[in-house]
């Protein structure tokens, strides 16, 4: 009797893991992420441009060493002659055209960096040649033109990857609140489904009601978890694979934070999901005793998607320490670095007693509800307990 929670737990995984639904959306979301993986890299490679240039000394090379002193990646494209170039520029196969050093062709709407480059570069050709001209030396000339750019010194300075962690955080978040959703309601319409079916009056012959609920969460909870593993693998792999994240140590100390603070929100939720779906005996009636945990997990992920912009926020700081919102909130904290060692800590102590504490309140609740037809007060079964 005593290892009958484990027979529940291996059922509700394998017949979980099995149903062709589970298979299906894995299998869009995965390719969602790949798909959005890919696409990100190839248009989001930071700023470059194709230029085309025609005749020589065109300053293409010149062009390219000054986009690059900004961060910019210009390509150089030599077609045979200035029709060649129109051609490449019409087409898309070139973002501009520099021709014979003087003319800059674009198609339509010109590339207003790629331009700007091109035009400072154009004007200390003409300013050099001018200076030469009036009769300066062109050692001279290149020595007063070559001048260093001025200082930037920030008050705020922002770490360089912090952009890139605050991505990594809204995906977290996202993640996070997409599966603790998605497996709560599983939890919540298995124990309807159970109840309506009077599948549940013959488990109850030979499992305890304590035993079924711990078997139920625990099966549901692994798959969410594995799931979630393998969503975390394909997009890391896949990003190392396309070359469009550069924080391979930073990427598996993420994809722990979420898989742990997942389980911390998954059995601190499911209990809570097992009394609403005990209580009523149609699917139907679910959504209305779902009310308040949808809106305390909807409240939770605006807050996270919040943190993920201002982790050190009274906000952000507060609701990492509750256990309804924590799950949601301190991975972001802990992703940017806003997160203390002893706040962490604290966070998580938190949210285990507090599931601690629910557990034997929700299983005791799930006992008395489960058998009973038609919908039920909590009220109720709370002064038949005492009674």
């Amino acid at each position: 009797m005593r290892g009958l929670w484990r027979v529940v737990a291996r059922r509700e995984f394998v017949e979980r893991g099995r149903d062709r639904g589970f298979v299906i959306s894995t299998a869009i979301t995965l390719l969602i992420l790949v798909g959005v993986i890919v696409l990100s890299s190839v248009f989001g490679r930071g700023t470059r441009f194709d230029l085309a240039v025609v005749g020589e000394g065109s300053m293409g090379e010149d062009v390219v060493a000054a986009a690059a002193a900004l961060g910019i990646e210009v390509t150089l494209v030599e077609p045979a002659d200035a029709r060649a170039a129109e051609r490449l520029v019409r087409d898309g196969g070139a973002d501009a055209a520099l021709l014979d050093g003087d003319r800059i062709l674009v198609r339509s709407n010109p590339a207003e960096q790629l331009v700007g480059v091109i035009q400072a570069v154009a004007l200390r050709e003409r300013s050099k040649a001018a200076l030469v001209a009036s009769g300066l030396s062109e050692m001279d000339v290149d020595a007063a033109l070559a001048q260093p750019p001025l200082p930037v010194r920030a008050l705020d300075p922002v770490d360089a990857r912090q952009r890139e962690n605050a991505v990594v955080a809204f995906v977290g978040v996202l993640a996070l609140y997409g599966q603790l959703f998605a497996y709560g309601y599983w939890v919540a319409s298995g124990v309807v489904e159970e109840k309506a079916s009077r599948v549940v009056e013959v488990l109850l012959a030979t499992v305890r009601p304590s035993q079924l609920l711990r078997g139920k969460i625990l099966g549901i909870g692994l798959l969410g978890l594995a799931q979630l593993l393998l969503i975390g693998v394909v997009g890391l792999g896949t990003a190392r694979a396309v070359g469009s994240l550069e924080f391979p140590s930073g990427a598996v100390a993420t994809i722990g934070v979420v898989l742990a603070w997942f389980v911390l929100g998954f059995f601190f939720y499911a209990g809570l999901f097992a009394v609403a779906g005990s209580i009523v005996m149609r699917q139907e009636d679910l959504q209305t005793t779902m009310t308040p945990l949808t809106i305390v997990i909807v409240a939770s992920f605006f807050v996270g998607i919040n943190a993920t912009q201002d982790p050190g926020s009274t906000l952000a700081t507060v609701a990492s320490l509750l256990p309804p919102s924590a799950p949601l909130v301190m991975p972001s904290r802990i992703v940017l670095g806003e997160a203390s060692g002893w706040s962490i800590v604290l966070s998580a102590a938190v949210s285990i007693s507090a599931t601690i504490a629910l557990i034997p309140i929700a299983t005791k609740i799930y006992s008395r509800a489960v058998l009973r037809s038609g919908r039920v007060r909590i009220r109720q079964l709370l002064r038949a307990e005492r009674s």
